[in-house]
């Protein structure tokens, strides 16, 4: 387990991994919303589209006007990096929707150096100090100073990548609190123990 009890983190929904779109409508919109890239000239790139629009509006609802208008809103970097064929930039696009109409903070602060494997296709999940290192802040978007930091991702599993954006803004960014926010959790299957009591 990476989350600690002093992380402050907050999902809406609730995702149940290897069950399909049926399952529920949280898996609908995360399986939607993870659609590769490479189908975008697809007629399934319509679903993705559609979730990234619902994702924002429910994420727009969850958070107050003040809060949203104090934060810089920032995604958690995707698996792989820009300029490559599978690079998927939904997270940034979901709260592009959740700042329209307003003039919210909202940047691509934390990069990835190189692209790497999602953690769903791969069995070795990687701390977030290696995570982290592989992690740098985006010189040209550094200013203005943020206030507090609202990071985002779509499937909250161990908490990984989250502490490894701690890690890294903490670094550059001393005593700004860094706020996790999720579309969902992934609910832990009947031989896995995730999240060790923690929800």
């Amino acid at each position: 387990m990476d989350l600690e009890e002093a992380d402050e983190c907050y999902y809406l929904g609730e995702y149940t991994a290897r069950k399909g779109y049926a399952h529920s409508p949280t898996n609908s919109l995360i399986l939607n919303l993870k659609k590769d890239p490479i189908l975008r000239e697809t007629p399934q790139w319509f679903y993705k589209g559609r979730a990234i629009a619902q994702a924002g509006r429910h994420l727009r609802l969850a958070f107050n006007e003040e809060w949203l208008q104090r934060a810089t809103l920032i995604p958690i970097p995707p698996s792989k990096i820009r300029g490559h064929e599978s690079y998927d930039d939904r997270m940034l696009n979901v709260l592009r929707f959740v700042g329209r109409g307003s003039n919210f903070d909202i940047r691509e602060l934390v990069l990835q150096r190189e692209s790497t494997d999602a953690d769903h296709e791969c069995e070795y999940r990687r701390p977030s100090a290696e995570i982290a290192a592989n992690y740098y802040i985006d010189e040209l978007v550094r200013e203005p100073a943020p206030q507090v930091f609202g990071v985002f991702d779509d499937v909250l599993t161990k908490g990984s990548h989250f502490k490894a954006m701690q890690l890294i803004l903490n670094e550059n960014f001393p005593d700004v609190p860094v706020t996790g926010i999720f579309i969902a959790r992934r609910v832990p299957q009947p031989d896995e123990d995730l999240f060790d009591g923690l929800f």
